[in-house]
């Protein structure tokens, strides 16, 4: 088995996408967009979308989809030619999306996106994790333009991922330490249950694999402190993150990455012991190999199963 890092000219290359051919597309702080080779070793800044990108997808066309956290759901058109940036939803029913951040394409072009919370936006997620607003919001956008609420009431709303025949579309909460499943066709089309609960840890990007599978990130494993605050009143929750950043709880280090059926059985479970890499959020199985972005690491990092 290996791991290697690939850095990129940027901080928190948060989220990965592979492109048929090997390509790997990821996002940085500064609003720029990377593409890698498959080998790592070229990468070049194909564009800027003048915010904060976190989740990528790829639509059929080649174009690419973006999360931003900061200017909403958008699509860079060309991103191997002349790239141009188009702004696909930033509201819903005339208020601002405060927080995009993951999303999954259908095969008949309607996208599901997470928003994480209406409460806070990506410098404060910090503030909706602790104090547990629950306020996330699992988002569709219709191929005619038309975004509604799908669910609402998710404790920060994070990864999603469709199931291989699209019967559920999956979304994580990280504040919760699930994968909740929201069915799409069949007898039980409009009810909601969970694909996975009680993870290790916090779950941040979700994908689905080549093999088919669901990959969910651990950002970072159990924290004894977070679980005891989130039970806590709301005005010690709300305390805590008002106190100096050294002293807030902080997540730990890991490099951990699951992988599940569409029944919600484990099939993967990578758990690695690497210095220099930390807090996987985001991750793309693609022909064997694993890649994963980070939140704070200015590199993606690519992992062999064996």
């Amino acid at each position: 088995m290996t791991f290697t890092v690939h850095p990129v000219p940027g901080p928190g290359a948060e989220d990965v996408v592979v492109t048929p051919d090997g390509h790997v597309y990821t996002g940085t702080e500064d609003g720029s967009i990377f593409r890698l080779s498959p080998d790592g070793q070229e990468i070049r800044r194909v564009a800027h979308t003048g915010g904060r990108p976190l989740g990528l997808e790829l639509f059929e066309d080649g174009d690419l989809l973006v999360c931003d956290a900061r200017r909403g759901l958008l699509v860079v058109h060309d991103p191997e030619g002349d790239a141009s940036v188009e702004t696909l939803a930033a509201s819903v029913d005339g208020v601002p999306i405060r927080f995009c951040n993951n999303a999954a394409i259908a095969a008949d072009g309607t996208i599901w996106f997470s928003d994480s919370s209406t409460r806070y936006g990506i410098d404060q997620w910090k503030d909706d994790f602790v104090q547990d607003t629950r306020t996330g919001r699992l988002l569709r956008r219709d191929p005619d333009g038309a975004v509604t609420v799908v669910l609402d009431g998710l404790a920060f709303a994070n990864g999603v991922a469709l199931s291989l025949d699209e019967r559920f579309v999956a979304v994580a909460e990280s504040g919760a330490r699930t994968v909740v499943r929201r069915w799409l066709q069949g007898p039980r089309a409009g009810e909601r249950d969970l694909l996975v609960g009680d993870l290790p840890g916090y779950p941040d990007n979700i994908s689905r694999g080549s093999d088919g599978l669901i990959w969910v990130t651990i950002g970072s494993p159990t924290d004894p402190v977070v679980e005891r605050l989130q039970r806590a009143p709301l005005l010690l929750r709300r305390a805590v993150t008002r106190i100096p950043q050294r002293f807030q709880p902080a997540p730990a280090q890991t490099i951990r990455v699951q992988a599940y059926d569409d029944d919600g059985t484990l099939v993967h479970d990578v758990d690695l012991d690497e210095p220099g890499y930390h807090m996987v959020t985001g991750v793309r199985e693609h022909a064997g190999r694993v890649w994963m972005g980070s939140l704070h690491e200015p590199a993606v990092a690519v992992h062999d199963l064996p």
